[in-house]
């Protein structure tokens, strides 16, 4: 992170989690689940588009214009940390995860938020979600936006057959970084497409 990461994320995990905010707003995990659900799908999503989705029905209403600032800025800036994160080499990725005072990871609001994201375009994802291969890598995400106990789950497959997939929650990074490779090797395929086009 930026040197001035940590804070602007703590100024707004305080502001959303407080009273200041709509009462429905996305907290900062979901958030950061859904901001990167919007980054690594198959279109473009205007901040036009999704800024109000993360605020519920109620749109913010900031004390002053120094706030609005701090707290728009603190969200766009980690939307672009998770943009530059993916387009490092290798690509990485840190999701923000609640925890709880005795360690236990919970991700199950980040999986919720880019499942939100998901839901923005279903059928500009539906070459994924349609394809059993392609769809792997949405598994973790899945799996750990439908149950609480998020260490380990697991799901069965056409034949009946059990698959476990062990500590979920540590699969999601690999899972999103190949999910951003799939969209973008298509979107590559299709400027390539475009160019050759007279």
């Amino acid at each position: 992170m930026k040197n001035d990461g940590p804070s602007a994320l703590d100024a707004l995990d305080e502001y959303l989690s407080s009273d200041a905010s709509p009462e429905e707003c996305m907290q900062l995990s979901d958030l950061d689940g859904f901001l990167t659900g919007i980054i690594v799908g198959p279109e473009l999503i205007m901040p036009s588009e999704w800024l109000p989705i993360l605020w519920g029905e109620d749109p913010p209403v900031f004390e002053n214009d120094d706030i609005a600032a701090l707290i728009l800025g603190a969200i766009m800036a980690r939307y672009d940390e998770i943009v530059q994160a993916l387009s490092a080499d290798p690509p990485e990725l840190e999701p923000i995860f609640w925890q709880t005072e005795d360690g236990l990871v919970i991700a199950r609001d980040w999986a919720e938020g880019f499942m939100e994201a998901i839901s923005l375009g279903p059928s500009e994802w539906r070459e994924m979600l349609d394809d059993d291969d392609a769809s792997l890598p949405l598994a973790p995400i899945f799996l750990t936006a439908g149950n609480d106990e998020t260490e380990s789950a697991s799901i069965g497959d056409a034949d009946g057959d059990e698959v476990l997939l062990a500590d979920a929650v540590d699969l999601i990074p690999l899972s999103v970084i190949e999910i951003d490779a799939f969209w973008k090797g298509r979107r590559g395929l299709a400027a390539d497409t475009e160019g050759t086009m007279h």
